[in-house]
């Protein structure tokens, strides 16, 4: 609802009441913990009643306090440092069943990518992308691993007009986009804490009259705000690990989309390469004993 939801808070600080105020200072100087915090836990850490808090939502125009609590986490996406994500996950998980808290977590934001993803916007983009004349894909730092699964099958189910951009360096970036025009599509993923690289490089493509397209996590994501097309995926999990299961998942079904929309073409290319994986065997089989 409100991206300078600090500002909003400190400017209303006057009119508060006295608990109100309390609610306030607490999330203007601990925004990263209250953002996890429920009404009660939260109205005890600052010592005031549960509908306290829940008034504090509605004084600021909030239908109530899980719409407040939900722009906290918006907020801190891109604030929290990688220390602060540490010590988000020790008090998160910290002592639990670990493996069971955290695949929970990630099979929770499958499940609300696959409830939220528009399937409109999703048949958009794949119409888009087959009818580029180059697709320029980039990821920058944990949304590498990303973009070059993706460049990976995009190299098998299109004819030589895919390029994965790398980052080395920001001029680097340029360079690779170069020759990008009008009638090319550039592909963007990009996760908190958010790289102005990609940013910068969507800036680029886009005055050079590239369609752009955008996988990220929200609509105040950088990257989303200047975008032709968008695809969100949730990425929430508070930790100094990034979680890129529900963006990954979205990716297999691009791909899965276009390899049947260009069902011949890829159906010839996967044969080719088959004869290729056999002739200078590529992979073990279950016979040759290896491990």
């Amino acid at each position: 609802m409100h991206k300078d939801l600090i500002g909003l808070i400190t400017g209303m600080m006057p009119k508060l009441s006295k608990g109100q105020k309390q609610i306030a200072r607490y999330i203007v100087e601990h925004y990263d913990k209250a953002a996890f915090m429920t009404a009660a836990r939260l109205g005890q850490a600052v010592g005031v009643s549960e509908s306290t808090v829940v008034r504090f939502a509605s004084e600021l125009g909030y239908e109530g306090y899980p719409q407040l609590q939900r722009s906290l986490q918006e907020l801190i996406r891109n604030r929290l440092t990688t220390v602060q994500r540490m010590e988000l996950t020790d008090e998160q998980l910290g002592g639990g069943d670990i493996v069971d808290r955290v695949l929970t977590m990630d099979i929770d934001k499958i499940r609300r990518t696959l409830e939220e993803v528009s399937r409109a916007d999703f048949s958009r983009i794949v119409d888009t992308l087959l009818n580029a004349r180059t697709i320029y894909l980039i990821g920058i730092r944990s949304s590498a691993s990303l973009a070059s699964f993706m460049a990976f099958y995009f190299n098998h189910v299109f004819d030589n007009n895919v390029r994965l951009v790398t980052s080395a360096s920001t001029s680097d970036v340029f360079e690779q986009l170069l020759r990008i025009q009008e009638g090319d599509v550039f592909f963007a993923m990009s996760f908190p804490r958010y790289s102005k690289r990609t940013f910068t490089a969507m800036k680029f493509a886009k005055e050079r009259g590239a369609t752009t397209i955008a996988l990220t996590d929200s609509s105040l994501a950088p990257i989303a705000e200047i975008a032709d097309l968008r695809l969100y995926a949730r990425s929430e999990m508070a930790s100094f690990v990034d979680s890129l299961v529900a963006p990954l998942s979205l990716i297999n079904a691009l791909i899965v989309a276009i390899g049947i929309k260009r069902k011949e073409e890829t159906s010839r290319a996967y044969a080719e390469l088959e004869r290729i994986w056999d002739r200078y065997e590529v992979y073990t089989k279950a016979d040759d004993g290896e491990h």
